[in-house]
C-alpha cells in the first residue's frame, strides 16, 4: 500500500498533536522518558504478550527522532544514552539480522567511537562479497546514515516500508521488540525506486522508557 511522503519530524508532531492532552511533546533520553504502560494478554501458546498504549508509541517515536538527530550531527554521547545498558546495540549492514555475527557495541563503546580505529568486519558487500571492513564511524557514515534519515519521506510503526530479496528477520530476531522504520522509497526518479534505502531504529521496552537495541540498514540488493 502507498504511503504518504511525509518527513519523520511531520509525521512525529503530527502524531503527537492529537496527544497533547497526555503529555508533553519533547524528545529525552530514556533515563528520563515517560515510564511505559506495558500490560499483558495471553497469546496462543499461553505466554504473555505485551500490549502497548498510545502514550508508549509517541514515546517510542520521540525515541527515533533523538536516534537519528543523534546520528545526523554526530552527537555520540547523545546516541549512547539510548543504547541499552545490557544488551547494547547491534548493527545490521544488510536488513537480515545474524544476531551471532552482527557487530555489537555498549554504551561506553559508542560514547568513544570516534577515537576506536579498530576496523570491524561488517558483513559483506552486496553483489561483490567483498568484506565491510570498516571503523565504528566510517560504518555508521556510509551504510547506517549515508542519507538524512531525519527527513525520511516514509516512517513505519513496527512495519517495514520497503524490503527487497534479502530476508527481513527483524520480528524473529528481536521479539520482544518495537521498530520505526524510516525509509526512502526514492532518492531519484531515473532510478525508479531501485536506489530505495531505510534505517530501522530498533527499541527494547524497559519501565524507564525505549532502550536502542538494533540499527538496520536496508537496501535494495542483488
Amino acid at each position: 500500500m502507498k504511503r504518504a511522503a511525509v518527513p519523520l519530524i511531520l509525521f512525529l508532531f503530527g502524531f503527537l498533536l492529537g496527544l497533547l492532552c497526555l503529555f508533553p511533546m519533547s524528545s529525552r533520553p530514556p533515563d528520563t522518558a515517560p515510564v511505559l504502560s506495558v500490560q499483558g494478554s495471553e497469546g496462543e501458546d499461553g505466554g504473555e504478550v505485551p500490549t502497548f498504549t498510545s502514550k508508549d508509541t509517541a514515546a517510542l517515536l520521540r525515541s527515533a527522532a533523538g536516534v537519528a538527530e543523534a546520528l545526523k550531527y554526530k552527537d555520540y554521547e547523545a546516541l549512547a544514552g539510548y543504547v541499552h545498558p545490557e544488551r547494547g546495540v547491534t548493527f545490521t549492514a544488510y536488513s537480515t539480522v545474524n544476531l551471532e555475527t552482527d557487530q555489537n557495541f555498549s554504551a561506553d563503546q559508542i560514547r568513544e567511537l570516534a577515537q576506536d580505529d579498530t576496523r570491524y568486519l561488517w558483513g559483506y558487500e552486496d553483489g561483490r562479497g567483498e568484506p565491510i571492513q570498516r571503523t565504528i564511524a566510517q560504518f555508521l557514515e556510509e551504510f547506517i546514515f549515508s542519507v538524512d534519515y531525519t527527513q525520511a519521506t516514509s516512517v513505519g510503526v513496527d512495519e517495514i516500508v520497503m524490503s527487497g530479496n534479502s530476508l527481513e528477520n527483524l520480528k524473529e530476531a528481536y521479539p520482544d521488540c518495537r521498530f520505526v522504520d524510516l525509509c526512502y522509497p526514492s532518492l531519484d526518479p531515473a532510478y525508479e525506486g531501485l536506489d530505495w534505502c531505510s534505517l530501522k531504529i530498533v527499541f527494547a521496552p524497559t519501565q524507564s522508557g525505549w532502550y536502542l537495541v538494533g540499527l538496520i540498514h536496508s537496501q535494495w540488493t542483488i
